[in-house]
């Protein structure tokens, strides 16, 4: 399956966390990206299911639309599930920039992401 990660320059500096799963890509925005070493946790904000046609969107949203702004690719890999429930994720990803095993914890609305390990 497939993620992306997009650097979403709209009213503020994100970036857009998408994982493919039941033909959507599921979606969080992510203020100080995600993390690329164990011990750092980042808030998620999750979003609306974006069409897969978003995997490889970049390119500039037109003001007046949702989301305005630049959106460059920032890293795009595969991933695996490891555990998906309603409040708990654990997923492998297999990026350029992103490589390894991270949890996501959902706390009330919005999730936290961190990186629990390096696979080797």
């Amino acid at each position: 399956m497939k993620f992306v990660v997009q650097r979403h320059n709209a009213s503020h500096l994100h970036w857009d966390f998408r994982l493919e799963k039941d033909g959507v890509l599921k979606s969080w925005a992510v203020p100080k990206g995600l993390p690329t070493s164990s011990g750092v946790n980042r808030l998620a904000i999750p979003t609306e299911d974006h069409d897969m046609e978003w995997a490889s969107f970049e390119g500039k949203i037109p003001k007046g639309l949702y989301g305005a702004g630049e959106v460059t690719m920032w890293d795009q890999g595969k991933y695996s599930i490891i555990s998906w429930g309603e409040d708990f994720i654990q997923i492998n990803l297999q990026g350029k920039r992103y490589e390894g095993i991270y949890d996501m914890r959902k706390i009330n609305k919005d999730w936290l992401i961190w990186k629990s390990r390096d696979i080797r």
